[in-house]
């Protein structure tokens, strides 16, 4: 839903509302223009968790090892325990880790036949 503001040259403001308003940040008339002024001069810095101490460890050497650190990753995202652009990256990193996987699958099995061939 759009923002119901309408700015003083008549046209309706173009942000989302916030989920609990029928405006957006900006025009929330909740909202002191004091934490409005911060949020502009911090420009979403604080939007985002902080990773302050190392991800806990997570072997990854198989595809059910892989679907075990994605299940892990899109939990801490629900439960708010990691940034969404941090769970992100390990999403990319795994999909690249599943190709590679399944590349060295075909070739152990190239291998395999190429041996079979010869004996």
């Amino acid at each position: 839903m759009r923002c119901i503001y309408i700015k003083d040259n008549g046209e309706q403001c173009k942000a989302n509302a916030m989920s609990d308003s029928n405006y957006c940040y900006l025009h929330n008339p909740d909202i002191s223009e004091e934490e409005k002024r911060e949020a502009q001069t911090r420009g979403g810095k604080a939007r985002g968790l902080t990773v302050t101490e190392p991800l806990r460890k997570i072997s990854v050497s198989s595809g059910e090892d892989i679907f075990t650190l994605l299940d892990t990753t899109i939990q801490e995202v629900r439960d708010g325990e990691l940034d969404p652009k941090v769970a992100n990256t390990i999403g990319y990193l795994a999909g690249v880790m599943i190709r590679a996987y399944e590349v060295a699958k075909l070739e152990r099995r190239v291998i395999d036949l190429e041996q079979a061939l010869r004996s």
